[in-house]
């Protein structure tokens, strides 16, 4: 349904719950390295994601590698505190790549700048810093469902 792509995520947990909700929606998750955290078979079933195996799972190398393969970027959206476009003013279709950067930094500027009109962000009140980051990717992607709702049905 959607392409969910985590840059260079940090926190085990997060990604954990993010590949739940990958699962759960029938998107497909892309990981770019690094990654912060191990995802062999041995530290996954430690962590205790018994789902693991059902998620539709792309591990890239680096960016370059991943904008590489996809030469199509009019549908990537990139999730930020640096913009003021709220993720529900974006028309969000099926197949769409929502974008998020690591807990600790982000999405690299070098994405932000050379997609300046695909960016989005969550409106948050001036006393926070950020949302968590399995937490933005549930409340973009549900929005995107949301939109496409029609289309999501037959998935159910």
């Amino acid at each position: 349904m959607f392409n969910i792509v985590l840059v260079t995520p940090q926190i085990p947990n997060n990604t954990g719950a993010i590949g739940r909700l990958c699962v759960n929606t029938g998107s497909a998750l892309h990981l770019i390295k690094p990654l912060g955290f191990d995802i062999d078979e041995k530290a996954v079933r430690r962590s205790g994601l018994d789902y693991w195996h059902k998620i539709d799972l792309h591990v890239w190398e680096n960016i370059e590698e991943f904008l590489e393969a996809h030469p199509n970027k009019e549908r990537f959206f990139f999730a930020t505190t640096k913009t003021d476009r709220p993720y529900f003013d974006i028309a969000f279709q099926e197949g769409d790549y929502l974008f998020f950067g690591s807990e600790t930094s982000g999405l690299p500027s070098e994405l932000l700048d050379t997609y300046p009109n695909q960016t989005m962000t969550i409106p948050m009140t001036k006393e926070g810093r950020s949302l968590n980051l399995a937490i933005s990717t549930g409340i973009i992607l549900y929005e995107a469902i949301k939109q496409n709702f029609n289309s999501y049905r037959k998935m159910m």
